[in-house]
């Protein structure tokens, strides 16, 4: 059970649902149309479900403002808020944005931190963030993207010291458990209320639950002046990071592409036969999970994946992927039938 959350099942507060994206309701309303009321009432579930707010920009009024108002509708329930902006951002791919400059970027996180004002958050820092810096794909570090977001936790939590922040870890297909632990603590896990594992991606549940702990107590060691081969101080285990999982997509785990078949299968991208993990909860029985929580809004595309191909469709589906974040019918309902468990 996360340190700012109560322990008392009956005091845990609820998670906040959103409203959902226009496309889920243009989608219920045509299933409903076409007489298949077991398929609008999945994707109907699906969307009551609590799920993250995405900040992806816009001026620092404007970013306070959105979150104040996000705040205000969520009223008692606890909204998941993902700030997603910092500069150079998924390496220019389908998510290509951000603030413009190291100092835009900590203007809007000051701003973005006002919004929350003294409420109970949670809040998701820059996917990608740390798992895919500007390094990793050839590109310079203008802006010191460690410092950047070592400094957004110091902005949110020295305002509001209930917010809990947590710090992007990749997944456990991904970045080695030294290499990540060793990027937490340089961003400054110390002061997070951890970190969170999955965003937008497919690993199942158990793995990433072992991959999560392994890494919490690699960043234990390290802050004892070991490393991840050390055996770990009984004394200093109470002080390890904690951590939430997204099993918004998870259900079926990740898929496997055909061998051969495509230059760049882009398995993260849009992949066929996936469903909806385990639902959103801060009661997960585990010491260090904190929460599950659906990060990524299922339903919504992560972009035009083309497999290595020319396009313009993407030869997984035989359909043109939506952009990324643009409602995906077809993948909204797969999503929801696959679900486990199920809806």
């Amino acid at each position: 059970m996360s340190r700012w959350m109560p322990r008392p099942r009956s005091a845990r507060p609820a998670l906040f649902v959103p409203k959902p994206n226009p496309g889920a309701i243009e989608q219920i309303a045509d299933l409903h149309r076409q007489g298949r009321t077991a398929d609008a009432a999945l994707v109907q579930s699906m969307i009551e479900t609590p799920s993250a707010v995405w900040f992806t920009g816009g001026s620092p009024s404007d970013v306070e403002r959105r979150v104040a108002a996000t705040l205000a509708e969520a009223g008692d329930a606890v909204p998941v808020l993902v700030a997603y902006n910092v500069p150079g951002r998924d390496c220019a791919q389908y998510s290509v944005g951000g603030a413009a400059t190291g100092d835009d970027y900590r203007a809007w996180i000051q701003a973005f931190s006002a919004g929350i004002g003294d409420h109970r958050v949670i809040v998701i820092l820059e996917p990608d963030g740390l798992a895919l810096q500007p390094t990793d794909c050839g590109q310079p570090d203008t802006y010191d993207r460690v410092s950047l977001i070592r400094g957004a936790v110091d902005t949110i939590r020295a305002a509001n010291p209930a917010a809990a922040v947590y710090l992007d870890a990749g997944h456990s297909a991904w970045h080695g458990i030294a290499e990540m632990a060793g990027r937490l603590v340089s961003a400054g896990v110390a002061g997070a209320s951890g970190f969170y594992l999955n965003a937008s991606n497919y690993q199942p549940t158990p793995d990433l639950i072992r991959y999560g702990t392994s890494i919490s107590s690699c960043v234990g060691q390290l802050r004892e002046g070991g490393d991840c081969a050390s055996a770990p101080n009984p004394a200093s285990t109470a002080a390890l990071p904690s951590f939430v999982i997204d099993t918004s997509r998870n259900g079926q785990g990740p898929w496997s592409p055909p061998t051969g078949v495509y230059t760049d299968p882009q398995e993260w991208c849009n992949p066929p036969g996936r469903g909806l993990g385990l639902r959103p909860t801060l009661d997960t029985g585990g010491p260090l999970v904190d929460a599950y929580l659906w990060i990524k809004i299922p339903g919504e595309s992560d972009g035009l994946c083309l497999r290595g191909t020319e396009g313009p469709g993407d030869p997984a589906r035989g359909v043109v992927d939506p952009t990324a974040g643009q409602w995906f019918p077809e993948m909204a309902l797969e999503l929801a039938r696959n679900a486990v468990p199920a809806s």
